[in-house]
């Protein structure tokens, strides 16, 4: 005979069991959590507390950009989801390597490449493909450990400190273990010779090369946008704000052809009305993923630093830029970005815990009342 005690018990552990996965609308925003795999040092069983988490956003982090993934890795990360009741739908990324990016000799090996990872992404089920196409580096900043002034720690750029950066003996926050020395000079001097233009026909190149892959799988690919948003040691940067994105879109008009919405990396340039940009490109059905996070501007010169995903924070109007994807049709990933580092946690700058779950929890809310007021 069953008692009370023992009725809850049940009703608490049968769908962990099971793994039932969480109810949602199909046409609601699916919101995700960065994971870096089986090493990350946050477990899935966290992750799988944040209400209405939907699935993880991860990829292989044991081959190098141009190198054919094992299936066997990607049906190991799927399980472990599966086994918390996650899905595994983005892929963030497969990495674009330098030899496509500048059209190097070995480009068309290494497009080959990453459409047979494109293929076997489709084979297990991802749904989303993040990807950037930033010359050398795909993020920076001047400072990984800004002092906030609520006792946080943060990602920051200053104008100011960037300005005193010799190109020629570089050493930047995140990157020094990414490049030896001559490998980075060597790469800045190839690009020295490469156009604006010539840079954009690359990238056009890429897109029309694996548009059968995507179309085969129903694979979504969603561009990142350069971070920060212009042009780096005279690199050549082309996805930068709203222009850029016509141009993309007008060239390879493939419906699988959309946008990552990284609202900091937009956003960090007061040039973009990313709030306009949500609602346009979302009504165009072009915004397959969105990164939510705030930054605060800190002077007149593109300087700023990462602050909580709330809108009072920061510079960014976090409610409209919701509200626009609402209600014109988004019902894409999600996910929180980057987060400070708080209570006490030092792990990743920009990816610890516990600011990144706060960030789902004011997430949630936003779209919830979007939702609730959609027009």
């Amino acid at each position: 005979m069953q008692t009370f005690s023992n009725k809850i018990a049940i009703a608490i552990v049968i769908p962990f069991i099971y793994n039932i996965p969480v109810h949602r609308r199909k046409d609601f925003m699916k919101l995700s959590f960065r994971w870096y795999g089986l090493t990350d040092s946050i477990p899935l069983t966290y992750i799988r507390q944040i209400p209405n988490m939907y699935s993880v956003v991860t990829s292989v982090y044991d081959k190098k950009p141009g190198e054919v993934w094992d299936k066997e890795s990607l049906l190991a990360l799927k399980e472990a989801s599966e086994k918390h009741g996650l899905k595994m739908e983005v892929i963030e990324s497969i990495p674009v390597s330098e030899d496509i990016k500048m059209a190097s000799p070995k480009r068309d090996e290494h497009i080959d490449a990453f459409r047979k990872n494109l293929a076997l992404c489709g084979e297990v089920g991802v749904k989303c493909v993040c990807y950037n196409f930033m010359p050398v580096f795909d993020w920076l900043r001047t400072n990984m450990h800004h002092k906030n002034k609520d006792y946080s720690e943060s990602l920051s750029y200053s104008a100011d400190d960037f300005a005193k950066v010799d190109p020629h003996n570089l050493h930047l926050p995140g990157w020094d273990e990414s490049y030896s020395p001559d490998e980075l000079q060597s790469l800045l001097k190839i690009y020295q010779g490469i156009s604006h233009e010539e840079y954009f026909n690359n990238l056009v190149y890429f897109l029309k090369a694996i548009q059968d892959v995507l179309d085969q799988y129903d694979i979504n690919m969603a561009i990142h946008p350069d971070d920060p948003p212009w042009d780096i040691f005279s690199l050549p940067r082309i996805v930068s704000n709203e222009k850029d994105l016509d141009k993309m879109f007008e060239a390879v008009p493939n419906k699988h052809n959309g946008l990552t919405l990284c609202t900091g990396s937009f956003g960090a340039s007061k040039k973009n009305d990313v709030p306009h940009m949500a609602m346009k490109y979302a009504k165009e059905g072009r915004i397959y993923f969105a990164h939510l996070r705030n930054v605060l501007y800190t002077d007149d010169k593109d300087s700023f630093v990462e602050v909580g995903h709330y809108s009072g924070s920061g510079s960014l109007d976090m409610y409209k830029i919701v509200e626009n994807l609402v209600n014109n049709g988004f019902d894409g990933y999600v996910r929180p970005d980057h987060g400070r580092n708080i209570f006490g946690e030092s792990d990743k700058p920009g990816y610890g815990l516990y600011d990144r779950a706060l960030g789902c929890a004011y997430i949630n809310g936003l779209f919830e009342a979007a939702e609730k007021n959609r027009k």
